[in-house]
């Protein structure tokens, strides 16, 4: 009489059969989350794909960076790089050459800033009268008015900025990197978070906080613009207490037991470690987002009582808190592109530095008393500037400027940046960079650099290759404008 074959378990029976139930549940999973078409060769990790917080290869000045991106392009000249020449020469025509992105509205007509610009600060650096709050703060931010990325388009340089390489999509974010890298010091709460607008996602949607071949652990957890800002967080009564406890125990002892069987299943460990960050997240998110308990005076200073900024004062605010418990990388972001100014610029650019600019002064003021800065990067800028030229509307009210992705600014403020510095300089009508060139890789190598890491050595294996961030491209860590 033949032996009846061993026994197995549910678990072994589903993985054994994968056209079962289990596997087409897991089938489903995976293709929501983009992991189905998995790479012949799988990703080789440095280490086990968790958010627990790793050292980094080097002591660092920063733990956490909070980046107030602004799409569109703000218009240096008439905010942060003041050019007398062209205010001078305003209404002559420009003899440089000039590429254009709307030819037919196209103009070379120089156009000089309507607003005033004066010294600031100790330090002296000149800001426009549109950005009063930003110019108290001078002393403590390092303004880059070199910036290049050489493209004019949104898309092109956003993909640059954020993920190292221009135009491309599907390839993780700085934000990604960074978590990957250093993990989260906060227990309950995702490493890599986005606060998102009411007015919906900003140009190039998820591309700007996307994994992309990375685990999906490190993609960046949005919240939403509005109450509640994580959906189902909550469980529902029935399900709350000991109960919850006990599913959550037993499911996690069986995940531990089916990766003991199968290593290297680095896509489903990177999983299974969301799914319990999410079931930690119903108490830590709740109290983090929570800003009910600050002072009247802390909601003052973020403008919060004021209707023109307190939507993006709350989110700041949270930004503050959020990093404040151990998050490591926040991003801010506007629907579409508000700084996206080809016509009637002298009503469309007051308006969003109305909106914006009293809370990230904000931001960096509360991070400073709270003794936070010294250790928290503040990145304020767009993905380009505009052009000296007019953008033709007819009527001179609706004029604006066209993209210029060759000169522009942005700036930088604690974790080891210099403060009450500007640094580089565009040309005598702010058009390119001409002394001290940064580019976003430039830019994300001195990030990297302030966190303890080398953007040449923190690699990650996909498809049989070793990537980084700025993938080898020629770059530098900008040094001039670091602390000792």
């Amino acid at each position: 009489m033949m032996n009846s074959p061993a026994p197995i378990t549910r678990r072994e029976y589903l993985a054994r059969n994968a056209m079962g139930v289990g596997g087409m549940a897991l089938a489903s999973l995976l293709a929501k989350d983009k992991l189905l078409a998995t790479p012949s060769v799988k990703p080789v990790p440095a280490h086990s794909f968790d958010a627990r917080a790793r050292a980094p290869q080097s002591a660092p000045r920063a733990r956490a960076m909070i980046s107030l991106f602004m799409h569109g392009g703000p218009a240096h000249m008439d905010l942060t790089d003041p050019k007398p020449e062209l205010t001078k020469r305003s209404g002559e025509e420009y003899g440089g050459d000039v590429q254009f992105s709307f030819v037919k509205r196209a103009s070379k007509a120089l156009m000089g800033s309507p607003w005033k610009f004066r010294k600031h600060g100790q330090c002296g650096t000149e800001i426009s009268e549109l950005l009063p709050n930003i110019a108290g703060i001078v002393d403590d931010i390092c303004l880059i008015r070199s910036m290049h990325t050489g493209f004019n388009g949104h898309e092109v340089s956003i993909r640059y900025w954020h993920a190292g390489i221009p135009a491309v999509t599907g390839r993780p974010t700085m934000g990604s990197w960074l978590t990957y890298a250093l993990g989260s010091e906060a227990d309950n709460l995702p490493a890599y978070m986005v606060l998102s607008d009411p007015g919906g996602h900003p140009v190039d949607g998820v591309h700007n906080w996307s994994n992309g071949w990375m685990p999906p652990l490190f993609r960046g957890t949005v919240l939403r613009p509005k109450e509640p800002r994580i959906l189902n967080l909550t469980p529902p009564a029935h399900l709350r207490g000991e109960l919850q406890r006990q599913n959550l125990s037993f499911l996690r002892s069986l995940n531990e037991r089916h990766l003991a069987a199968n290593p290297g299943e680095a896509d489903l460990e990177a999983r299974i470690e969301s799914y319990e960050l999410a079931a930690r997240m119903q108490t830590s998110a709740t109290e983090a987002l929570d800003i009910s308990d600050e002072s009247a005076a802390t909601k003052k200073l973020y403008g919060i009582d004021e209707k023109a900024t307190q939507e993006y004062g709350t989110r700041c605010l949270i930004a503050r808190r959020l990093v404040e418990r151990g998050v490591r990388f926040v991003q801010l972001f506007l629907g579409g592109q508000p700084w996206d100014n080809h016509s009637s610029i002298r009503t469309s650019l007051p308006g969003v530095c109305a909106r914006t600019d009293k809370p990230a002064a904000a931001l960096v003021m509360d991070l400073k008393q709270r003794g936070l800065l010294d250790t928290t990067i503040v990145h304020w800028g767009g993905e380009i500037g505009r052009l000296p030229v007019t953008e033709n509307h007819g009527a001179s009210e609706k004029a604006g400027r066209d993209h210029n992705g060759q000169g522009f600014s942005c700036w930088l403020a604690g974790g080891g940046f210099k403060g009450g510095m500007t640094f580089g300089q565009t040309d005598e009508f702010g058009h390119k960079a001409v002394i001290d060139k940064v580019t976003p890789n430039d830019y994300q190598a001195t990030v990297l650099r302030q966190f303890g890491l080398d953007h040449s050595e923190l690699k990650f294996r996909y498809n049989g290759q070793e990537k980084t961030l700025t993938d080898q491209r020629s770059c530098r860590v900008v040094r001039e404008i670091l602390e000792a």
